[in-house]
């Protein structure tokens, strides 16, 4: 009974977002009560792992976040990749809207949170966090809404999210580099260089590429790059090809494979590890510290302003038009859910402050939690009362 209950559960579309608000919620019952001991011993547990002269030696946490993420990077690879070779993004006229709302739910945000922090350049190293999305609560919210959210809605905010990954993609490479390691930068490329060699082979067995993606990660983590980096540039070698007699591709396949256990067991990890947040010198006072309120700000009215917007100017000027059956309401409510971070922000959080003190950690995760429920709650309230079921408002031009 228990486990056709569980299995019934993992069905659901909102389970990995649950799953992740409970992980969160129990980190900071843990930093919260006296098992607080525990849990930081627990994410302080030194892992090693030693071939001869080379050496990787982090703390959990840091194998959780540069580790296991580099997994749920490789699985937003994969995704990217299927979705340009045949998915919304192969079609360009789809993807038209996506691209351009995107472009504004990063660039409103960051600039929200950039004007509020000028002058503290610590503070502003955190100017990317509001620029996230985080795909799985937001789809998990439309799920909850059921047949009154349109399909064409939810790929909308699907393409928007997975364009979102690959902007947060490209400001981890280019912005959160530490200082660089040029024989590891050549171990790198010589396993890239592999990685296409076995691609342009038409070499089909996965072994060969998760073993030189292993090598790629390792070296991309010694080289100063963040090690996540590494799943998205193995993902795009993976083949999109199908093995005699199968009807799936190779990427298909192991999409499909990781898929479960990045959702209900990566990212519910992660959050675990990075939402704990100490309630003692809290006050409200401390939400309005520029930080905090930078990312809450920059997450809830950014993402709603630079998205709406930047789509209502699109599709004013004839450059593209909303999607069929959905109306402006429906678009405002994506726009509002497009305000849960969470998961990539608390990410890209972890590496803006890294050098920046605790404070910064904690305000950055106030912030973050705050921006992504206030979020959360309103793009609901809105698809759900306000949107229209019959979508007698829909506009196209």
């Amino acid at each position: 009974m228990v486990i056709n209950k569980l299995k019934e559960f993992l069905r659901l579309e909102a389970a990995s977002g649950i799953l992740l608000l409970i992980a969160a919620i129990l980190a900071m019952v843990a930093v919260n009560t006296p098992a607080d001991i525990w849990y930081d011993a627990l994410l302080d547990i030194p892992v090693a792992i030693q071939f001869g002269e080379f050496e990787i030696a982090k703390p959990l946490l840091l194998w959780i976040n540069d580790g296991l993420m580099a997994i749920f990077f490789f699985l937003i690879g994969l995704e990217v990749k299927r979705e340009l070779l045949a998915g919304e993004l192969s079609e360009p006229s789809r993807v038209v809207l996506p691209v351009i709302a995107a472009v504004g739910g990063m660039a409103v945000p960051a600039a929200i949170y950039s004007v509020i922090n000028w002058g503290d350049p610590v503070a502003l190293k955190g100017w990317a966090i509001p620029s996230a999305t985080d795909i799985a609560f937001a789809l998990g919210v439309l799920a909850l809404l059921g047949s009154r959210v349109p399909q064409a809605l939810k790929l909308f905010l699907m393409t928007l999210a997975i364009i979102d990954d690959l902007g947060a993609i490209v400001i981890i490479a280019l912005f959160y580099t530490a200082d660089l390691s040029i024989m590891s930068l050549l171990v790198a490329v010589a396993s890239v260089a592999v990685l296409f060699g076995l691609n342009r082979k038409g070499v089909l067995s996965l072994a060969p590429y998760l073993l030189v993606g292993f090598v790629l990660w390792a070296a991309v983590l010694k080289s100063g790059v963040h090690a996540t980096l590494a799943g998205v540039l193995v993902a795009f070698f993976i083949p999109f090809k199908k093995e005699p007699g199968e009807t799936q591709t190779q990427l298909e396949k192991l999409e499909h494979d990781l898929h479960s256990t990045v959702a209900y067991g990566i990212l519910p990890l992660f959050a675990f590890a990075n939402a704990g947040i100490p309630f003692d010198g809290i006050s409200v006072d401390t939400f309005f510290h520029p930080v905090p309120l930078g990312i809450a700000a920059g997450l809830f009215f950014g993402n709603q302003v630079g998205i709406f917007c930047f789509s209502w100017v699109a599709i004013k000027l004839g450059i593209t038009r909303l999607p069929d059956g959905v109306n402006w309401m429906q678009l405002y409510g994506a726009a509002l859910l497009c305000g849960i971070g969470f998961t990539m922000s608390l990410f890209i959080g972890s590496l803006a402050f890294e050098q920046g003190g605790p404070d910064y950690a904690i305000d950055d995760r106030l912030g973050i939690l705050l921006g992504s429920l206030v979020s959360g709650i309103a793009g609901y309230l809105v698809l759900r009362f306000m949107s229209g079921a019959n979508n007698k408002n829909t506009e196209n031009s």
